[in-house]
This record gives structure tokens, sequence and C-alpha cells, in this order.
């Protein structure tokens, strides 16, 4: 018999700001669990069902929010005024992520020394920036993510880091790539990159079908960085 999913919100305070989370796990713990980072839009449908997704993988997968408890844009320029003060504030960032991680490791169900993130672009970004700030995580993963440099002086990368990237993604040029990978290398980082030809950005999302604006889904670059994830996962955790 399938086992049901458990579902719980979680939540934590920054700076006096109120931020949630939507846990999902199957079965009893302690298990790894990984951290969903929302994209520019914030913490929505599509990351809560990533999390459930990883449930079934048999993760406790959290859905964690960075903008504030029920926040959303609902436009491009609503999202971009959400995102923009944390790009350009990489501080602020931080200290939230690093609240949503002590969050998640407080479940009764995970287990704290096994823990990692993924995040779809400004997501991505998130996520890259949980490794730059050299928290204890097993591995991040970036599914079309921002690689917008990181101002903040450099901590030594603990965690594992895969990047899931499509080559013609506007808003993350080859040179950005490169540049993020040499970031990578200087800092010693355990770090791979998956490039999908003939992929844009927002390619995990069935939703995106603007060529223009640059967002068009990919079912075969969403089933291979899928996979890439799960691969990825079962490594980082397996030690």
């Amino acid at each position: 018999m399938q086992q049901r999913d458990t579902v719980e919100t979680l939540s934590w305070t920054v700076d006096d700001q109120r931020f949630s989370g939507h846990a999902v796990w199957r079965g009893d713990g302690p298990k790894p669990a990984v951290l969903v980072c929302h994209a520019w839009a914030g913490q929505g449908d599509f990351e809560r069902g990533r999390a459930a997704q990883l449930a079934a993988l048999g993760y406790v997968g959290v859905a964690v929010d960075v903008y504030g408890e029920g926040k959303r844009g609902a436009s491009n320029e609503e999202c971009r005024a959400l995102m923009l003060p944390l790009v350009t504030d990489r501080g602020l960032l931080r200290r939230r992520l690093l609240a949503s991680v002590e969050a998640v490791r407080g479940l009764a169900v995970v287990d704290g020394s096994r823990v990692a993130a993924i995040g779809f672009c400004f997501g991505g970004l998130c996520a890259f920036d949980l490794a730059r700030s050299g928290a204890a995580l097993r591995g991040v993963i970036g599914f079309h993510g921002l690689f917008t440099a990181n101002p903040l002086p450099p901590e030594p990368i603990r965690a594992r880091v895969l990047a899931l990237h499509g080559y013609d993604d506007p808003m993350a040029k080859p040179e950005a790539l490169i540049g993020f990978c040499d970031e990578m290398r200087a800092a010693g980082a355990d770090f791979q990159v998956h490039v999908y030809g003939g992929t844009m950005h927002a390619f995990t999302n069935p939703q995106a079908n603007d060529p223009k604006f640059g967002t068009v889904y990919s079912p075969r670059a969403d089933a291979r960085s899928r996979a890439a994830m799960e691969g990825f996962l079962a490594e980082v955790f397996a030690d």
C-alpha cells in the first residue's frame, strides 16, 4: 500500500518578519531533507509540487520562502519588485536562506546532518548562495539558475554543487556560466554543470511559453534535469 503524504507548515522569523515553509514526507524519520527555493514569483504550487515529488523519493521536501509569508508576484513587474531587493542585498538574502535551513533542521522527521537545497530561476541563485555561504549542506542544485556574482566575502564551499542550465537561456548567457565555473573552480568546490542545447530559461515549468521573454518549457530538458537531480541527491546523501 502506498504511503500517504504528511504535510506540515513551518514558520520562522528574520528581522521581525515571518516566513513559512511547506514540508512534505512519507513514513517515519529521520530522513534527509531537501529545501526547494522558489522562483521569482514566490513560493507557490510549482515549488510545493516539487516538495511532494521529493517526498515520493524518500526525502522530506520543503518549499521555503524568502519574500515573507504570503508574498507572491502576480505579474513580471511585481515579481521583479520582490526579487530585486534580495539580489541587490545578498547579505539579507543569506540571512533569510540560512534561517530557512535551520527551520528545516528543526523538524523532528529530518536528519539534520543530511540536508540539501534545490532551486529554480531566482531559486537557483538562492541554492548557489547557500553554497557560497559555507553552510553545511550535502549539496545544492540550481535549475536554470541565475549566476549573478555575490559581492560578499567568499566562504569555503562545503556543499557539492550542480548547475542544470539551458545553453540558450537569455537570463544566464554563456559568459555568465563561464564566470560561475571560474568562481567554483577558484573556491575549490566539487561542482558539475549540465548544459542542455536548444533550451531556454524556465525549462522545467510547463506554464512557461514566452519565447520573446526567454522562458520556454522543454519536456526533454525537464526530464533530463530531474534524472540528474535524482542521481545527485542519491550520491550526496549516501555518504
